[in-house]
């Protein structure tokens, strides 16, 4: 008998940081898309309430290789000390299904979450955007300054918090991935300057209202994948082009979303996926602010677990 856990490779935290890079995690999630993959047709989630919070699990079976993430997300820990959201990953070869890696599942999400952002913004940001704002203060919020510095040259980052201290503590971080860029701690009026803007938060109201926005503004929003939590103005939603992973989960899990089309604001066919903006089925457009709103699926872990081992 095969001791299936003495053949694993074991992919801790810091090796994974050692053996991807965010650069290389951006362009693995656009390859994905551009290959013709539909996240339409991504293996469903489940998520299940726990004492504590809930467990997610999502598996994925794309371009010949298969894999697992058993995630938890426990609000209470942040003052714990601790990852609001935590995970491990298995990895399983494509014919056998046999386990081959396990993965640091933190590190994984915390890696491929503003790769798909700056992935997906990527095609639809200005070619001169490099004023960010940011909302949030958390390791989501730093490494959006790290996805979005891998794609766009970044002139000023502004990172809001409702805590200061952190906030300061957050750009300071940030700065490892954006030397040159002058970066401080920001209001809610800095999104009037903006053409990139990226939503972290746990919020379940919007940050700011629409009106901020400039039409030449990309705006990414990751912060929930709760229906009745929302970072954005659903007016903003009704005035923007708005890209998704997939409808079937931006009208099931998408706060945002949710919001905007039951306020009348935005029609289920308004929404754009990126399937069709990466194939070239709808181009970005020029007139209005752009929408990336995400929940996280399984296919985006995958494809950047593969490059792990």
């Amino acid at each position: 008998m095969v001791d299936v856990i003495a053949a694993l490779t074991l992919v801790p935290a810091r090796e994974l940081s050692e053996r991807v890079s965010m650069a290389a995690a951006i362009a693995a999630i656009q390859e994905t898309l551009r290959s013709g993959f539909d996240p339409e047709y991504d293996l469903p989630r489940t998520i299940e309430d726990v004492p504590g919070g809930q467990l997610l699990l999502m598996p994925a079976a794309v371009g010949g290789a298969v894999g697992q993430k058993l995630a938890s997300v426990a609000p209470g820990n942040p003052a714990r000390g601790l990852e609001r959201i935590q995970a491990v990953y298995v990895l399983l070869d494509g014919d056998t299904l046999t386990p081959t890696a396990l993965i640091d599942g933190t590190a994984l999400t915390s890696l491929r979450t503003p790769a798909v952002s700056a992935a997906a913004a990527d095609p639809l940001a200005r070619p001169d955007a490099g004023d960010l704002v940011i909302f949030g203060s958390g390791p989501q919020a730093v490494r959006h300054v790290e996805a979005i510095a891998a794609i766009r040259p970044l002139r000023t980052v502004r990172m809001i918090g409702r805590d200061d201290t952190r906030a300061r503590a957050a750009v300071e971080a940030a700065r490892a991935f954006a030397p040159d860029a002058d970066l401080a701690v920001g209001t809610a009026a800095d999104v009037r300057s903006a053409d990139l803007i990226v939503c972290a938060t746990t919020a379940s109201t919007p940050l700011f209202p629409a009106a901020l926005v400039r039409d030449d503004a990309t705006i990414i929003a990751i912060g929930s994948h709760e229906p009745d939590r929302t970072e954005l103005d659903p007016a903003l939603l009704g005035r923007s082009q708005v890209v998704v992973e997939s409808r079937r989960v931006a009208r099931t899990e998408a706060g945002d979303v949710i919001g905007a089309i039951a306020a009348g604001m935005l029609s289920p066919a308004d929404l754009i996926t990126m399937h069709e903006l990466f194939t070239g089925a709808v181009a970005p457009a020029t007139d209005r602010p752009r929408i990336v709103k995400t929940c996280g699926m399984g296919w985006q872990d995958l494809a950047v677990a593969r490059l792990a081992v």
